[in-house]
């Protein structure tokens, strides 16, 4: 008995110690690692920033490596205000982009909830199939419907709409076009889940106290939906931030997004310092949503 007791809390350390190791790994040590090269200065030689430490030069050698560290790069952020409208720029289509999905993705993964249930693993099925195509296809598919010859301005001039053909590539529309079908899945699968999951008959009783339909949803739906739309709004405003890809692609060169921004000091320009700055900023501002979704979370079960 007393073998199986040690062997039963050796096996819940070791599952409950892998995540962390793996955390350690590849989120902290990684993140340490950009840290470090943003207090750099950039040299035009291998590794391409300085200081770098010494391991034989002792004691000595690591107080060298820590006074030569600096907060200039930080500074030169704040300073510039390409580096700054890039942020912003980022936040901007980042926060509206989540703002479209959320209106389109509501009433998809409400009417996905309210199927019959042998209909509803197809329509899953149909909300996740665009990833079955790689993702970088799926953006190129988008530039040839968006060109001044494309599928889209031949259907708007079909349907009478449009008499000339528009411009949509190269434009914030189409980033926004972009962004949109992406991230969709994203958006629609938490909501789902949480709308299906959901008891009608509080709805019931909601419209046996003579409240619409529209005021139960308002009132009684969207509220228990609530951790789906914050679990939703993460998915899709985290990773949007941070794009690269559809704005490059889909986007026109008159304003930057910070994905461009980092690729283009990290590979065009090469400097790490100042890319790695960047990204330890990005990740500081991503975490705030984080960190106050977690607080919420934690007041809600306090308060149960």
């Amino acid at each position: 008995m007393a073998r199986s007791a040690k062997f039963d809390r050796w096996y819940r350390r070791t599952v409950i110690g892998i995540p962390y190791v793996w955390l350690l790994l590849f989120l902290l040590l990684p993140f340490l690692i950009v840290l470090r090269i943003s207090v750099s200065q950039t040299e035009l030689a291998q590794p391409p920033y300085s200081p770098v430490f010494d391991v034989s030069a002792g004691w000595q050698g690591l107080k060298d490596f820590v006074g030569a560290l600096s907060l200039a790069n930080f500074e030169l952020l704040l300073g510039d205000w390409l580096y700054v409208s890039s942020y912003l720029r980022s936040l901007t289509f980042a926060a509206v982009s989540t703002l479209i999905l959320l209106a389109i993705g509501i009433p998809i993964a409400y009417g996905m909830a309210r199927a019959p249930r042998n209909l509803q693993p197809v329509l899953v099925v149909a909300v996740i199939l665009p990833f079955w195509t790689a993702f970088l296809i799926r953006i190129y598919a988008w530039i040839t419907i968006l060109q001044r010859d494309g599928l889209l301005n031949d259907a708007l001039i079909a349907l009478g709409v449009i008499s000339a053909p528009l411009t949509w590539l190269a434009t914030d529309t189409a980033i926004f076009i972009g962004i949109v079908y992406s991230y969709l899945p994203f958006m629609v699968l938490p909501l789902y889940a949480s709308f299906e999951k959901m008891d009608e008959t509080l709805l019931e009783a909601a419209a046996d106290l003579g409240c619409p339909r529209w005021k139960a949803f308002w009132l009684v739906t969207l509220p228990l939906a609530l951790p789906g739309v914050i679990a939703g709004s993460l998915l899709c405003f985290i990773p949007v931030v941070g794009e690269f890809v559809i704005p490059d692609l889909l986007g026109g060169s008159d304003a930057l997004f910070i994905g461009q921004t980092l690729w283009t000091e990290f590979f065009s320009n090469k400097d790490w310092p100042v890319a790695s700055a960047l990204a330890t900023v990005l990740l500081a501002i991503l975490l705030v949503p984080i960190v106050f979704y977690q607080a919420v979370q934690m007041r809600a079960l306090e308060r149960r």
